[in-house]
């Protein structure tokens, strides 16, 4: 009822806090027999992390995944997966003088009228820093789904306030802090974010994933559709205020005959639809995009109210992004994977039997 696990038969327990001992999960429902080890953390753990740019917030947490139980010999043997990683960095001294205080824009006050009580350290539960175990269970799921349906899960920046790429490469995605596919512009965005940290203020971005090699039938119906869990799950990363699948609120300006995707022997003529039918894959790209809202911690001080309900003025000191969209992008990423990896296994228990069905567009 809690609300802490995520997926049915990929089930994901996330648990810890920002400025706890530690934070973990518990992945129950991996299919045996994946090789992997700690080493295969590091990569999309280093792409999520902070302080590994000056564009992002300065904390330094090592991350070293421990893998508590569940693998064998370097092979998940199909029992339950507990992974942890130890914070190292914290400050809990930045928080101090927000304690009895409600920051504008964050859960504080939420969290204060649901549980009557709140970690006001680094925001607790509700810090991005819970989303590093999303993104460690994910390279299970990508690993898996490349391994077993050759599915391979990307995402990029693709807005950040008002800048809007001008050119794309997916090569030139990983050779910044951005992610951002024109590498041309890394330079202007430099200077962006300089200017915005320097001003003391944040700003919002978009971030778009693509799932390539998604076969056609994950899904369910109804209840279970595919793009209603993607939504869903996507919706669940602290700061996202939107989720769009394919053109998403675009196709309010789209006529009928612009929007359908005709198809013929030869594929789809075009992908409005993001690559979900009725909730069901239809083997084209899966494409999903999430806004994100600007960062509420900031230096101009804004107005709100205390413990005791009185006035107060609030400035957020300490370690902290000034556009989280800037290393959202591997949270993007395993979100989708997780959803990816549990409608894969749900079709296989109810259709495995099915097979390839004719025709099939490429």
């Amino acid at each position: 009822m809690s609300s802490n696990s995520f997926g049915k038969l990929f089930t994901v327990t996330t648990f810890g806090e920002s400025h706890g001992p530690a934070i973990g999960c518990v992945i129950d429902g991996c299919p045996p027999g994946l090789a992997i080890s700690a080493e295969e953390f590091r990569s999309d753990l280093d792409r999520r992390a902070t302080g590994r740019s000056r564009y992002t917030s300065q904390r330094h947490e090592a991350d070293e995944v421990e893998i508590l139980s569940g693998v064998y010999e370097g092979k998940t043997t199909g029992t339950p997966i507990a992974l942890l990683i130890r914070n190292t960095d914290q400050r809990s001294k930045d928080y101090g003088d927000i304690a009895s205080s409600f920051r504008p824009g964050h859960a504080d006050y939420t969290y204060w009228q649901k549980y009557g009580i709140r970690d006001p350290r680094g925001g607790g539960r509700s810090s991005a820093r819970e989303t590093t175990m999303r993104v460690a269970a994910a390279v299970l799921a990508k690993k898996w789904l490349a391994e077993h349906h050759g599915v391979r899960v990307r995402g990029y920046l693709a807005q950040i306030g008002e800048v809007v790429p001008d050119a794309f490469d997916w090569d030139a995605v990983e050779q910044n802090p951005f992610f951002w596919p024109d590498a041309d512009q890394v330079p202007a965005l430099e200077t962006y974010i300089n200017a915005l940290r320097k001003s003391g203020d944040s700003v919002g971005a978009r971030v778009d994933v693509v799932a390539d090699g998604v076969p056609p039938g994950w899904g369910e119906p109804i209840y279970g559709k595919l793009d209603g869990d993607l939504a869903s799950a996507l919706m669940s990363i602290n700061a996202v205020k939107g989720v769009e699948i394919g053109d998403g609120f675009a196709a309010v300006a789209q006529r009928g005959s612009e929007h359908r995707d005709e198809m013929n022997m030869d594929g789809f003529a075009s992908n409005h639809a993001g690559g979900i039918l009725g909730g069901i894959s239809s083997g084209q790209p899966v494409v999903a995009s999430i806004a994100l809202k600007p960062t509420s911690s900031i230096l101009i001080p804004g107005r709100s109210v205390n413990l005791a309900g009185e006035p107060v003025e609030v400035v957020t000191k300490g370690r902290h992004d000034p556009c989280v969209g800037i290393r959202a992008t591997p949270i993007a990423e395993a979100m989708v994977a997780l959803v990816l990896i549990d409608h894969a296994l749900r079709h296989r228990a109810q259709c495995g039997d099915v097979g390839a069905v004719a025709p099939r567009i490429p």
